[in-house]
């Protein structure tokens, strides 16, 4: 472990790639440092949370975050992503749509879980939409490290994206279609009974070998994915992938 990363709360998974669990909702944010630029997976809940993320980030990679990804559209994973001011910004096709026409609900949904009335109104206001969707698979070249979105859902909501970065040990950023801290959280956005096959396509992302991070909780293998697989197809009633 880099001291410096464990000193600012971040977990360092491999020599390029760290990610740290933020207070309240124990939301992840994931960080791949290319020798170029340097990528941010879901920039948090607030302008303030992602104003702290932005500069914990920018001191650990050494560089400016330049490109971010949206994992799903649940406000505390977008809602930080207004103050990285020139970044490119990326996310599953289709949530530029769900994010624009959804100010209400997305305000609405951060204050029922505890955001305050003014963070959250300020926050939707200045939310960034994602400038590039991932329809199949996109590649990033960081310098480096090439990082792959993968659009692979449905399943935690109509719109859902991974993450995976090689290296001398895969990582897959699975978003919320992995939670580890809790049951999977179903909401009326879910579509339960395609949720297996996207835990199916995270598995055949990663492999047997990789590290899954999880939208919520510690980082798990792929037994845990397939037994949480296994689980949700048995809940909504589908044959496993």
């Amino acid at each position: 472990m880099d001291v410096r990363w464990e000193e600012a709360g971040w977990e360092r998974l491999t020599e390029r790639v760290g990610r740290r669990r933020l207070p309240v909702w124990d939301c992840t944010v994931g960080l791949v440092v290319g020798e170029d630029s340097a990528l941010l997976i879901d920039p948090g809940s607030s302008v303030r949370e992602g104003a702290l993320v932005r500069a914990e980030a920018e001191r650990l990679a050494g560089r400016r975050v330049t490109h971010i990804a949206f994992t799903h559209g649940h406000f505390d994973h977008v809602l930080g992503g207004a103050v990285f001011a020139g970044a490119e910004v990326y996310g599953p096709v289709g949530l530029d749509n769900l994010l624009s026409v959804s100010h209400d609900d997305l305000r609405a949904e951060a204050v029922r879980h505890g955001l305050a009335e003014a963070e959250a109104a300020e926050a939707v206001e200045l939310l960034v939409l994602p400038r590039h969707l991932v329809s199949g698979e996109w590649t990033l070249d960081l310098g480096g490290v090439q990082v792959l979105l993968a659009n692979v859902g449905p399943g935690h909501t109509r719109h859902d994206l991974a993450a995976f970065v090689p290296g001398s040990r895969e990582v897959v950023f699975c978003g919320d279609l992995v939670e580890e801290s809790g049951e999977p959280q179903t909401g009326p956005d879910s579509v339960p009974r395609q949720w297996p096959a996207a835990l199916g396509r995270l598995l055949a992302l990663g492999g047997d070998d990789a590290l899954y991070v999880p939208g919520h909780g510690a980082v798990v293998d792929a037994d845990f994915v397939r037994a949480q697989r296994d689980t949700l197809a048995a809940r909504f009633g589908v044959s496993v992938p």
